[in-house]
């Protein structure tokens, strides 16, 4: 065609084409106006409209020049038409900032039209400003131009790119349409369908259809193919499948989109079948593999990790002629970058830009992506300068990847650079970001950068406190959450709790439960509506903190709350907490209200709870929580779980329900655990099944697994529960012909069973067994031997038992001391009691209860209770509690000494304390005032009694008649008999015998036989109490005469041996008082006891006494009195007369002397150094022993003298006992004889507490009152004197004391002497009190 051909034309494609290509072959150098300026064609200005698009399609710069080479010519007129072609080239360039600039300078006539309006808005609306669309909509009709549907689908479209479809949001902008007067075209919405497409918002897009047909739009095929991509990207490809189907009945004809829609589909499914199936059918249609086919096929493949797949599509693709495009490459890019095949990606990247196709955006980020995945920082970063290189503006995702490595390789200051750029270029981090920025920047403690990314949040991002609290502590920066979150409760926010939790999380893991604590009363006084979670954040806090007290305080807060349930957290934690500390009641409650509110016990928490209710002794509890969690499916450690309900079980003594269990377990499983065997004999054995833990043992020797150690001890505790020691020897034997060897622990064990048995001998023979067969003791095995041996008294042993632990070299523990303690209180050496306690102090060690009652107990015995007291003092102070016993002895040794006042305020104190005193402590007050006369106080006791609930007994009224009767009134005695009279009661003879016993004591023998006859009388008769009495009252008459009345009456009321004893001499006799006491024996109140002291006082005093040593004798042999009342024959010249009475005390006296003389003149057994005899304090019925027997030595001059350390003991040098035993005129002849005849009165005489010899009564108060205590060989020379040559004798020893002492007073040498006190109770009383002076 000539160029005047051309210029006539009239077909306007042709003009427009032949300048598009003139203009888009000129070089870079040339101008458009060299084109435009020849004027080869006719352009008309529509032409020229065609032009600018057609040019504006591949150089938004050419279109530029040309539309600007328009305006600068004055045949031109600028139009509105133009001015909307070139704003929609600029818009599709993305030259936003060109196109504003040329609407703004536009003419407002040609401005201000609806065309050059939706073009502006169509600039704006590729970028999704939606607020811009809406400003220029507003001007619009500001300006009088209506918007037309064109406007509408702008604003749509700009809408829905500048943010995620939101519920409904498609309907309102539909109706908004309405609105206007307009009707939504099929643009409206197929605009509104692509981009719930793009959004994979399959409800709105479900919406927009149905609205579509409800108002008769009919669909097209942009709206199916819409349809069938929302359906495919949201993954429900099958209903994508049917839309396909109903498309082609409807008459519409598939084209290359629609097959890629339904191929993205199913290839999004990673159905490789259907995705070949789809390709096929679209091949034979006419449709070739494009380039969005491969692509989507590419991408299924990466997605599935078939990469070397994905990379031969990709040559294949080529091959085929098919250019890859950008979104190819990126696509391949991106699924060998998370498969960190990097080499790959970096290859394909390089093809991408040898085959002159430029990286989008999205590719480079791919990269980016790819190599952070591979932790290859350099290449990111290489990677990224290159796209900014290229020209290429980062988004959001390219900026957070490019953070996310930085701040993982540590690069916090290029990582702070870039979050400076990133937010200066209008992006912002998401959360996951800025929690990963907080978390680098509190790692490497840069406050100041967590304050600014802090502010940033709340002033760039828009974040509330809440939010930015949320990701402060995702970020671990705890401090900073805290802050804000007191901010957003302040705001009025509510409390979150997973934020709650992490930060009192933080502060538990650092310890600081203050600032914890603090944070919560905080939120309690601030966060309204949030008490129960404050209050479940507290429980949890305070179990963090080990203070568990405070939170089950908290906890029972809870109940205040109607509609508190809790979480598991709280329960989880207070339960763990209350195990730890062995609190398993506070445990098990705490579960109990768990399971009730309905919250789920996780598996750990069930297997915490069994083995709990196990120890609390609820093994069916335990059973029924390990069925309930079997059956959802949550498996235990069958052995464990199973061995520790059986050991429940058997401690309960239920082994029928332990057996229950093995058995069910047998028939689960072919073999049983050894354990579980074990378990199920010590079960046995804890109810004394030696037969059926013996079945066991056979069963385990036959089928296996062989028994244990274990199970040879669990043997042996089934014999010992059963009290069947004697059968544990041949068991050990016949163990050991098994072929088992005897282990330690069975060894500890008999020894152990020995030991509460109280068998020293088999203790002692096992000890020794076990230190020859080669095994130490053990620092237990002390224990038990030293607790044993003291509890026996042997000190000998107990001492060389401590002294050979300590040779072994262990340290004597606090139980180890406390067991010599009372080994040593116990037989009355209280000077070695005050040097354990003194080893207790050297060795550190912190005495307790039982060290301290111990003591108490010493000093009691020792008639020492202001000591006692003292000590209890100090124990107080210490926290500890004295013990009711303890309490009891003070109570008692005061009462001993009559300081009535001391006792009766810690009486009145222990019940001022609300303590439960048993019948015992009124007793021993009203014996205490008994003893003191004050029968008042004795019967306001009785009232006392009475108000406490303590109800009075028989011996509680006998003690009450005894009072009376000691302090002389026994008309009051008999009224309170003549009281038990009336009550009822079937009476004993005990109340009669303490009447009758005041009567006797105040010498009215008539009215005492007048006593008996009434209690005969009323049907009751006379037993050991009431023969006991008047055969005291008879040794104690002053004659004989008025002996034989009582003994008389005695014989009248049926009981004649007392007055046979006293007036017949018959051997037979000697049996008839063996049958007597054989018959006493079994009775209670220690009857034989009594009866034979009494018989041993009258005998002596009316000097029968032949006939009294072979009643002691046959005390003896009958174990009335103990077989070691005196040892000689032992090679132990001791005695011990505690508890006998007078008179047979004097005749063991005797026979003991006659036995050591023998032994002296024999010369065999050999005599210790020194010889004891021990008295004891106590009286017996009013009478002192100690003083009867000093009175009965001290008369035969012997050399015995009183213990300078310890009262109730005399002691004598061997030596001179033997010598006084041989040469000493009273010792001629000790053979006890009967007088031939009863003697006219009584030879014995009670005074002031000393059954003494009548005659030896005017010489002893002589002796005693002028001279004072005197050594006995001196009493016994000055005894023997008549009543003048005493008298003078004294005199002279007065006189010669006095001169004595004058003379020594004149040279200036006068001596006092000086009285060694024992050590003892100075360093006791110094070792208890920390302050004495206050005591004192």
């Amino acid at each position: 065609m000539t160029k005047l051909a051309l210029k006539r034309a009239k077909d306007w494609r042709q003009r427009v084409q032949f300048l598009t290509d003139k203009i888009l072959g000129l070089k870079s150098e040339e101008f458009v106006a060299d084109v435009l300026d020849d004027r080869m064609v006719q352009m008309t200005p529509t032409d020229f409209c065609y032009v600018v698009k057609w040019v504006g399609q591949s150089s938004w710069q050419r279109a530029l020049e040309i539309y600007e080479w328009l305006n600068l010519r004055h045949w031109y007129s600028p139009n509105a038409r133009m001015l909307a072609s070139m704003l929609s080239v600029l818009g599709k360039a993305n030259q936003e900032a060109l196109a504003v600039e040329i609407f703004t300078r536009a003419e407002a006539g040609i401005g201000n039209t609806v065309q050059v309006y939706n073009a502006m808005m169509g600039v704006y609306a590729r970028n999704g400003r939606f607020n811009k669309v809406q400003e220029l909509l507003d001007l619009m009709r500001s300006r009088g131009c209506e918007p037309d549907l064109v406007s509408f689908n702008t604003l749509i479209n700009a809408r829905l790119r500048s943010g995620p479809l939101i519920q409904n949001l498609a309907v309102e902008l539909l109706n908004e349409v309405r609105r206007s007067g307009i009707r939504p075209d099929i643009i409206t919405y197929n605009t509104l369908i692509s981009a719930c497409s793009r959004d994979s918002n399959l409800e709105e897009a479900v919406k927009v259809f149905d609205d579509l047909e409800a108002h008769n739009c009919q669909p097209d095929l942009w709206t199916y193919n819409a349809m069938i991509s929302v359906y495919g990207r949201c993954g429900i490809p099958t209903k994508a499948e049917r839309l396909f189907k109903e498309l082609e009945v409807k008459g519409f004809f598939p084209d290359a989109v629609t097959y890629n829609s339904l191929l993205y589909a199913f290839a999004r499914e990673g159905n490789v079948e259907k995705v070949k199936e789809i390709c096929e059918e679209m091949v034979k249609i006419g449709f070739g593999k494009d380039e969005m086919t491969h692509n989507t096929i590419i991408h299924m493949y990466g997605k599935q990790g078939q990469h070397d797949v994905a990379l031969q599509l990709y040559r294949d693709m080529k091959m085929s002629g098919r250019n890859p495009d950008v979104v190819t490459y990126t696509v391949l890019i991106d699924s060998l970058g998370k498969a960190t095949r990097m080499t790959e990606a970096a290859n394909v990247m390089s093809e991408m830009i040898d085959t002159g196709v430029k990286p989008s955006l999205r590719t480079f980020s791919a990269l980016i992506c790819g190599y952070a995945k591979a932790g290859k920082r350099v290449e990111a970063e290489e990677t990224f300068d290159c796209m900014l290189k290229s020209g290429i503006r980062p988004d959001r995702l390219a900026y957070s990847v490019m953070l996310d490595i930085l701040l993982r390789f540590n690069e916090t200051k290029k990582a702070m650079a870039l979050y400076q750029e990133m937010i200066h270029n209008g992006f912002m981090p998401d959360h996951a970001l800025y929690e990963i920025i907080i978390r680098v920047l509190r790692g490497e403690n840069r406050v100041e950068d967590i304050e600014k990314v802090v502010k940033d949040m709340e002033e760039l991002c828009g974040m509330n406190p809440q939010v930015i609290s949320f990701i402060l502590v995702k970020g671990e920066c705890y401090d900073h959450a805290a802050k804000m979150l007191r901010l957003a409760i302040s705001q009025g926010y509510e409390l979150d709790r997973e934020n709650l939790f992490s930060i009192l999380s933080s502060y538990s893991s650092s310890s600081r439960h203050s600032e914890a604590r603090d944070l919560l009363e905080f939120l309690s006084k601030h966060a309204s509506g949030s008490g129960q979670l404050i209050t479940e954040a507290m429980v949890i806090m305070l179990c963090k903190a080990k203070e568990l007290d405070a939170a089950l305080g908290e906890y029972s807060k809870t109940r205040e709350f109607s509609l508190f349930t809790g979480s598991f957290t709280m329960y989880e934690s207070l339960i763990q907490c209350c195990e730890e500390n062995e609190l398993f009641a506070e445990a098990s409650q705490v579960f109990s209200d768990m399971r009730f509110y309905g919250v789920e016990p996780s598996e750990n928490l069930y297997q915490s709870m069994v083995p709990i209710y196990c120890k609390l002794g609820f093994p069916e509890t335990a059973h029924y929580l390990v069925d309930q969690a079997e059956t959802k499916g949550i498996l235990f450690d069958e052995i464990t779980v199973n061995v520790g309900l059986i050991d429940a079980y058997g401690k309960l003594k239920l082994w029928q329900k332990a057996e229950s269990l093995v058995g069910s377990l047998r028939q689960r499983r072919t073999t049983v655990d050894r354990k579980v065997w074990n378990a199920l004999i010590h079960a046995y054995a804890a109810s004394g099944c030696y037969e059926r833990a013996r079945a066991i043992f056979n069963t385990m020797m036959r089928d296996g697994p062989s028994p244990t150690v274990d199970s040879i001890n669990g043997l042996l505790q089934a014999l010992i529960v059963d009290g069947r020691l004697n059968e544990l020897y041949v068991i050990i034997q016949d163990l050991q012909d098994m072929g088992f060897k005897i282990s330690k622990s069975s060894i500890l064990l008999l020894l152990d069973a020995f030991a509460r048995a109280g068998n020293i001998f088999e203790v002692k023979k096992i000890y020794h067994g076990m230190k020859a067969a080669g095994y130490f003791p053990t620092m237990h095995l002390y224990r038990i031997i030293i607790g044993l041996l003291s509890r026996g008294k042997r000190v000998r042993d107990a001492e060389a038992m401590v002294a050979e632990m300590e040779e072994a070299g262990f340290k004597p523990d606090l139980s180890i001391w406390n067991s010599m303690l009372k080994l040593y209180t116990g037989i009355g050496d209280y000077k070695k009691t005050a040097q354990v306690y003194q080893q207790i102090q050297e060795a550190r060690l912190k005495p307790d209860e039982d060290t301290y009652n111990t003591l108490i107990l010493m000093y009691c015995r020792d008639l020492r209770p202001e000591e006692g007291l003292s000590l209890m003092h100090e124990m107080r102070r210490l926290g500890l509690d004295p013990k009711l016993d303890t309490y009891k002895s003070l109570i008692s040794a005061f009462a001993k000494q009559q300081q009535c006042e001391q006792a009766e305020e810690l009486f009145e104190g222990l019940r001022a304390k609300g303590c439960k005193l048993d019948r015992s402590f009124y007793h021993i007050m009203m014996k205490m005032f008994r003893n003191s006369g004050n029968h008042s106080k004795a019967e306001k006791l009785l009232v006392m009694m009475k108000e406490v609930g303590v109800e009075p007994t028989i011996a509680t009224m006998h003690l009450l008649m005894v009072s009376y009767g000691s302090s002389g009134h026994p008309i009051e005695a008999e009224k309170v008999l003549n009281n038990l009279k009336m009550t009822g009661l079937n009476l004993s003879t005990l109340p009669y015998s303490s009447v009758i016993d005041s009567y006797l004591r105040n010498g009215d023998f008539n009215i005492g036989i007048q006593k008996l006859m009434e209690m005969k009388n009323d049907g009751l008769e006379p037993d050991h109490r009431i023969w006991t009495c008047f055969i005291r009252a008879a040794s104690l008459s002053q004659r004989t005469s008025e002996a034989i009345i009582l003994l008389n009456a005695l014989r009248d009321a049926g009981f004649n041996l007392p007055i046979r004893l006293l007036t017949v001499k018959s051997e037979s006799l000697v049996l008839e008082v063996d049958d007597c006491l054989q018959k006493l024996e079994p009775m209670e109140d220690d009857a034989a006891f009594n009866f034979v002291n009494a018989l041993g006082d009258l005998l002596w005093a009316f000097e029968l006494r032949a006939t009294a040593s072979w009643v002691f004798q046959l005390a003896i042999k009958r174990r009335i009195y103990r077989h070691d009342v005196f040892r000689v024959a032992n090679k132990d010249w001791g005695a011990d007369f505690r508890k006998l009475s007078a008179g047979s005390a004097l005749v063991g006296l005797t026979l003991w002397l006659d036995h050591m003389q023998d032994a002296s003149l024999q010369g065999s057994p050999e005599s210790p150094k020194s010889v004891v005899l021990i008295t004891g304090t106590a009286e017996y019925n009013m009478v002192s022993l100690n003083s009867t027997l000093k009175a009965y030595l001290w008369e035969m001059g012997s050399p015995f003298l009183p213990c300078k350390t310890r009262s109730g003991l005399l002691v004598a040098k061997a030596h001179s006992l033997r010598m006084w035993l041989k040469d000493s005129p009273f010792c001629l002849d000790l053979e006890l004889k009967d007088a031939p005849s009863l003697p006219d009165s009584n030879s014995m005489q009670l005074m002031e507490g000393c059954f003494i010899r009548r005659g030896l009564v005017p010489a002893f108060k002589d002796i005693t009152e002028r001279l004072g205590q005197v050594w006995p060989k001196k009493f016994a020379r000055l005894a023997l004197l008549s009543d003048d040559k005493r008298d003078r004798a004294i005199r002279a020893d007065i006189d010669g004391s006095k001169e004595k002492l004058e003379k020594m007073k004149k040279v200036g040498l006068t001596r006092t002497r000086k009285i060694r006190k024992h050590g003892k109770r100075e360093f006791v009383r110094r070792a208890m009190l920390s302050n004495p002076e206050e005591i004192r």
